[in-house]
Parts: C-alpha cells; structure tokens; sequence
C-alpha cells in the first residue's frame, strides 16, 4: 500500500491506510477518506458506477449528515477515544459514548435499515464498525460491555448488509482480527 502513496507523493513518509480511491488513468490518488468515497460513488460517479441503490437521497442528506457526524464522533471513532484512552476519565465518557450510540441505533431500527426501508451511506458507515466490533474492538479495545449479539436489530442490518452482493467478498474476519491485533500499542 505505501508504494501506491509514495507513487502519488514521493516525499511521502507517513502511514499508508485504506481505503484509497485511485486514478489509473491519471496515476493519482483522488480521496482516503472512506465517508467521501462512498459518497463520491453515489454521487461523482453515478454515471461510471451504475447502482440501483442511491445512498444519499436528496431529501434525507440533512438527516443523514446529522445522523453520520453523530455516528462518527461517538461510535467511529469511539471506539478508537475509547481503546486509546490516557486516564480512567478519558475511558469512562468514550465509553458512554460507545454503548449510548449503540443503543440509540438499536432503538431507531424500525425498519430493515437506519432511515426505514431506505438503505443509506449511514447503513453501510455503521457496517464497517459493526463488522469490526465483536472480533476487534471488544476484545482489544476493552468495548466489552455489550457485543453486537446483543443489540439484535443492529445484528440483523449487519448480516442484511453483508449479504448484499460485493459485501461479503471484502469483510475478511480473519484479516480484521489480524489486523487489529498487530498494533504494537494495543497488542498484549
């Protein structure tokens, strides 16, 4: 991954991650941050990348923009606040945080998805941690005061979601955990 980096900047000395969206055309990097490419493919791109699912409909982006900083503050990137955490205190409000979001998600599940019926970018943001959450972040990052098991209407959209075509092929558990589990700061 980092060759793809220091392809685009060959001064390039930082942390390579994934995902990159990359031009091959161009032979550049066009975005890293996973929220924009998601968003790009269903918007930039529509005309490249035919879907019959529109992630951000017109008229739920105000909700969907609300939803998703809350989501990303609290629970994204909570986890990380949380298994990172320099003093009790720091721990205690991340995992609030964490466990709070999980369960107002929980209670908003009506419906198959997030915003009833309609999938969303918010449905397939909030796979990425549910995947994750069990096999790397309960364990390692000390999140372990409930599983995903337990919230069973998040279970459901996590497995509805991972049986959409092209999903399951790119969540390899095995890879998560690994993964996860090499970071020489949270490693036992």
């Amino acid at each position: 991954m980092h060759e793809i980096y220091t392809r685009a900047d060959p001064h390039f000395t930082g942390r390579a991650t994934v995902p990159v969206l990359w031009d091959e055309k161009l032979g550049v990097m066009v975005n890293i941050e996973s929220a924009d490419i998601l968003r790009m493919f269903d918007t930039t791109f529509e005309h490249i990348v035919p879907s019959d699912y529109r992630l951000y409909p017109q008229a739920q982006r105000t909700e969907i923009n609300a939803l998703n900083a809350g989501i990303y503050d609290m629970l994204d990137n909570g986890v990380y606040k949380y298994g990172f955490a320099g003093t009790q205190e720091a721990y205690d409000e991340a995992v609030e945080g964490v466990f709070s979001t999980l369960a107002m998600l929980e209670d908003r599940l009506e419906g198959d998805c997030l915003f009833g019926d309609l999938l969303t970018e918010t449905d397939i943001r909030i796979f990425v941690t549910l995947i994750r959450f069990d096999a790397a972040y309960h364990g390692l990052f000390k999140t372990n005061r409930r599983q995903i098991a337990a919230y069973p209407r998040l279970s459901a959209l996590m497995t509805r979601i991972y049986h959409l075509p092209g999903i399951a092929e790119t969540a390899n558990m095995d890879h998560i955990t690994r993964g996860y589990h090499s970071i020489k700061a949270l490693a036992p």
